[in-house]
């Protein structure tokens, strides 16, 4: 179910690969690619704002097959204006937007549709659908915008992020009782007081907010593979190939275990053993080779960390939650601050104390947090256990 999600990684490629390429082959300034891009991808963190939409009136697959359809229809009009780049800008916002709203629609959709037990599959399907779009568009776009003329190459584009929006009609639709409009929207602040309030949730934006195992480095080591003396096609190549399978292999492993360790646990045990990875960096050579290891490495470390975040979150939402796609949404947006403001993190300490500071700071932080979590993770764990316990229906 989980690679219905592939349109959100497609829209990705399109805007954070394909189009500052073909912006520079126009001989647009870079400052002015970075702030197109930029804007564009506002919606991925304050879109939650929208999230509640969704749970009202319509059923969630009928929202994500739409927002879907509007991201591949909005790619294509992008595309197409490009040499007008005020509404070229616009156009890519508002197909982030879609992109984002559709993508909040199916989580919230999954996890309320989805076995109990099999959210771990979910959340690797769900990953894979997201890194595999991304890599595939990364490498797929660009040529079609090459080889085709204009109309056509954009149409291409559109019509490769649509084809999966299909398979949205061959998964069941959500049990769960729809409000009507006037109904939801009357009672809607009060139910999402509600669910920020629960327990689950804000023990769970604690843990997504802190940088656990935001693995922000990812972001970062694209730009640095000079200082490896890494040539820009080998940097090409490792992020759109080698990066992609490598975050798919380890999407895959970590249901299997999970399987054995609950996510709590496993999510602090993937920021901690990524941390001593990073670390590790500062004392190997700067060449091509441990460039391909760090980039690789780091994206392994992530992908398994978005995999045991979506699962938290799926488990989260539960069984005929009528706020699933807002809570999806909500705690999805947690997961992105830590990645946001790590960036930022990493280069002051990039800039202060060039590859080594960063690397040092971005580790030290990590095993910071997953300490000050442990003790707390354990707590919660004890008191879910013993609630289940407490509920558990006695024996006829």
């Amino acid at each position: 179910m989980g690679l219905a999600n592939l349109p959100f990684g497609f829209y990705g490629a399109v805007v954070l690969i394909t189009v500052p390429q073909l912006l520079a082959s126009r001989g647009v300034p870079q400052p002015t690619i970075a702030a197109i891009t930029a804007t564009a991808m506002i919606p991925t963190f304050c879109g939650f704002l929208l999230a509640p939409i969704l749970d009202v009136h319509f059923n969630r697959r009928s929202y994500a097959i739409f927002f879907g359809m509007l991201t591949a229809a909005l790619a294509i009009l992008a595309l197409e204006s490009i040499g007008h780049l005020g509404r070229f800008t616009a156009l890519l916002v508002g197909g982030f937007l879609a992109a984002n709203l559709f993508y909040n629609a199916l989580g919230g959709w999954l996890g309320d549709v989805v076995g109990k037990g099999d959210e771990g599959k979910l959340g690797a399907s769900f990953t894979i659908g997201n890194v595999g779009g991304f890599g595939a568009g990364a490498i797929s776009f660009i040529t079609l915008m090459r080889l085709l003329p204009e109309p056509a190459g954009a149409v291409a584009v559109g019509g490769l992020i649509a084809a999966p929006v299909l398979l949205c009609l061959f998964i069941p639709p959500s049990p769960t009782l729809r409000r009507g409009v006037k109904e939801s929207f009357t009672s809607l602040f009060r139910d999402i007081g509600q669910l920020i309030r629960k327990p689950a949730v804000l023990r769970t934006l604690l843990m997504f907010g802190l940088p656990a195992a935001s693995f922000a480095l990812t972001n970062s080591l694209g730009g640095l593979g000079a200082r490896f003396a890494a040539s820009e096609q080998f940097v090409a190549v490792m992020a759109g190939t080698g990066v992609t399978v490598a975050a798919i292999l380890s999407s895959m492993m970590v249901p299997l275990i999970l399987k054995r360790v609950s996510p709590r646990p496993l999510y602090l045990a993937v920021g901690s053993i990524g941390a001593l990875f990073t670390l590790s960096l500062i004392l190997l050579p700067r060449t091509p080779a441990v460039f391909a290891l760090a980039l690789i490495g780091e994206n392994v470390f992530q992908a398994a960390a978005f995999v045991v975040e979506c699962t938290i979150v799926f488990r989260s939402i539960g069984d005929d939650n009528p706020l699933a796609a807002t809570q999806f949404a909500l705690l999805q947006a947690a997961t992105a601050l830590p990645i946001t403001y790590m960036q930022a993190v990493d280069g002051e300490a990039f800039g202060r104390g060039g590859m080594p500071g960063m690397l040092l700071v971005d580790a030290g932080l990590s095993i910071l947090a997953c300490v000050v979590l442990a003790p707390l993770a354990m707590r919660w764990n004890r008191l879910e256990r013993t609630a289940a316990l407490k509920f558990r229906p006695l024996p006829v």
